[in-house]
């Protein structure tokens, strides 16, 4: 129960503004911050887009790999920033979820490639494909993100869901890994389904329009179905990311902004990566390590909190430590650089 002396703005921002981190010393993201960031955001992507409208093509490797740089080095600059106003703690957070949810991310980047064949996307339309869809993934998530704080805020049980979920997850991506003959899919394939039976589409693309006239009758492109598909399978692998990253730091505005510099070079990060990405055959290995750790880390997190009555009577099971996140952080940089060179190394024999 918070204290009577609370006001209530400050009840009305609970959202928005936690009032305490795990080191008790209060983070305090005042709302201006917050809409600052988001207009940076919302800044960004509308010259990106507006650059694409004009000039749709595929970025040259030279192109991407410069893009691919700047928002890398402005995500490591970022964690200078968040360290020098509220601390290294929180720096260390932050650097953590980024690399987190940046890893998480190159997975989704198997899921562009199933997108794009499926639709048969011309190469010049693909860039401007993946920039909309991240966009709208990023506004799914920012609810998302703000939703999982307040459950985590007013639950304390819900790190044993989190952490459940995240330790499924894990064994479901071993599960898929070791699994013979399964087939790719487009997880978002329901709901174009869904939406072409309803909605008037047409099967041929019509340069960047989302919409033409047939006959008469708007129609919809396959273009827009592609953007859709993008964004609702971004929000299911955030069902996953984004607990991981709350197991890492509690506070949304960091969770938020490791996603934003996660995902704003992710386009540019798929025509860099390329043909590269089939010989990371042991990608998902690795992530799973990470979601089960992290799994474990919201665990044991949840029971030095513990309220549950039917666990130890209710009360704090503090035997276990609790992991840090500077552990964390080595432990998922190293898992990284591990499988990524045992793909490399496997695949070069083979080939």
């Amino acid at each position: 129960m918070r204290a009577s002396s609370l006001s209530n703005t400050y009840n009305y921002n609970l959202l928005i503004i936690p009032p305490k981190a795990e080191n008790g010393i209060p983070l305090n993201v005042e709302l201006w911050v917050w809409i600052a960031t988001i207009v940076v955001l919302v800044g960004v992507l509308a010259a990106d887009f507006i650059y694409q409208f004009r000039n749709p093509h595929e970025p040259t490797l030279k192109e991407s790999a410069i893009q691919v740089s700047i928002y890398v080095t402005l995500a490591l600059l970022f964690t200078f920033v968040i360290g020098g106003v509220w601390g290294p703690q929180y720096g260390a957070e932050y650097i953590a979820g980024w690399v987190t949810e940046y890893s998480l991310s190159v997975d989704n980047i198997f899921v562009f490639l199933i997108i794009f064949t499926q639709f048969v996307v011309p190469r010049e339309l693909r860039s401007q494909a993946l920039l909309i869809g991240i966009a709208i993934a990023l506004v799914l998530r920012f609810i998302f993100i703000l939703l999982g704080a307040a459950f985590i805020e007013n639950f304390s049980w819900a790190f044993y869901v989190f952490g459940a979920f995240l330790v499924f997850t894990a064994a479901k991506l071993i599960a898929e890994f070791f699994h013979e003959g399964e087939d790719d899919s487009n997880e978002a394939g329901g709901l174009v389904a869904f939406i072409k039976k309803r909605v008037p589409t047409t099967d041929d693309y019509h340069g960047n329009k989302f919409v033409v006239l047939i006959k008469g009758k708007k129609h919809i492109t396959p273009l827009l179905l592609v953007m859709i598909s993008i964004g609702f399978t971004d929000l299911l692998f955030a069902l996953d990311s984004i607990p991981a990253v709350y197991g890492l730091t509690k506070e949304p505005y960091i969770v938020f902004v490791a996603n934003v510099f996660a995902l704003l070079g992710l386009r540019q990060l798929y025509f860099l990566l390329g043909g590269l990405m089939e010989r990371l055959k042991y990608l998902s290995i690795g992530l799973s390590i990470i979601l089960a750790w992290i799994g474990l880390k919201l665990v044991i997190h949840a029971l030095h909190k513990n309220e549950l009555p039917f666990i130890n009577g209710g009360e704090h099971v503090t035997f276990i430590p609790e992991i840090s996140t500077e552990l964390s952080l080595t432990v998922i940089v190293l898992t990284l650089v591990v499988t990524t060179i045992w793909s490399l190394a496997a695949t070069t024999k083979s080939r």
